[in-house]
C-alpha cells in the first residue's frame, strides 16, 4: 500500500505554481524531468500555499472566537512564540520568536489565540517591522486593551545565506501601545520576557 498524505490545496493555484516552478528549474540550468526533480514543482507549489496561508485567515476573528469578559487589569504575557515567515524581498525564510503582552480592559482572549495571530501574519510575505505592528493592531482592534506590547527577535536567511552573509545577526523589533508607552510598564515587560523560569 502506498503512502498518501491527506492535505487539501487549491488545484488551480497548485497547477499554476507547478508550471512556473518547472520553468524556474529549467531557467537556472536544471532538468525538471530529472528523477530527483520530477515532483519538485508540485512539492514547492504546495509548500508555498502552506507558507502563505495567512492571507486567507482573519486574526481579529480568531481573537474574537475566544473572547471572554473578565474584570482583570494585570499584564498578560505569552513569550517565546515560534515564528516562521518569508521575507518579501528575497522570499527567503526568517525564523524567530515573538513576545506578546497586553493589559486587559474588561476582555481577555484564549492564550493560544495570541500564538495563532502570530501565525496568521507570519504566514504571509513579510518584513519584520510590519509583522510586529500587525500583531499589535489585531490585539488592539479585538480586545481594546489598556496596552499592548510586541517584541520579535528573528534571524533572516537573506542576511545569512547571501548579501552580507552574517550568520550570527539577529534583528529585534518592537511595537508598544497605551500603558506600554510608559517607561515603567515597558521596562517591567522587557524584564519579564528576559527572565527564565527556574
Amino acid at each position: 500500500m502506498s503512502y498518501k498524505r491527506n492535505e487539501e490545496y487549491d488545484e488551480k493555484v497548485t497547477s499554476g505554481l507547478m508550471e512556473n516552478y518547472s520553468k524556474i528549474l529549467a531557467l537556472i540550468g536544471e532538468d525538471p524531468q530529472r528523477e530527483g526533480l520530477q515532483k519538485t514543482p508540485e512539492r514547492i507549489a504546495k509548500a508555498m500555499q502552506f507558507f502563505t496561508q495567512g492571507y486567507a485567515q482573519d486574526a481579529v476573528a480568531i481573537l474574537n472566537s475566544a473572547k471572554f469578559h473578565e474584570n482583570v487589569s494585570e499584564m498578560v504575557i505569552v513569550k517565546n512564540i515560534e515564528l516562521y515567515s518569508l521575507c518579501e524581498h528575497h522570499m527567503l525564510p526568517f525564523i524567530g520568536k515573538a513576545h506578546i503582552a497586553y493589559i486587559p480592559n474588561g476582555w481577555i482572549t484564549g492564550l493560544s489565540k495570541l500564538a495563532r495571530v502570530v501565525d496568521v501574519y507570519s504566514r504571509r510575505l513579510q518584513v519584520q517591522e510590519r509583522l510586529t505592528v500587525e500583531i499589535m493592531n489585531a490585539i488592539k482592534e479585538s480586545l481594546d486593551p489598556l496596552g499592548v506590547a510586541v517584541v520579535i527577535e528573528a534571524a533572516h536567511l537573506c542576511m545569512m545565506m547571501r548579501g552580507v552573509q552574517k550568520q550570527n545577526s539577529v534583528t529585534s523589533t518592537s511595537a508598544f501601545y497605551g500603558e506600554f508607552e510608559k517607561e515603567t510598564t515597558r521596562s517591567e515587560f522587557m524584564k519579564l520576557i528576559s527572565t527564565k523560569l527556574s
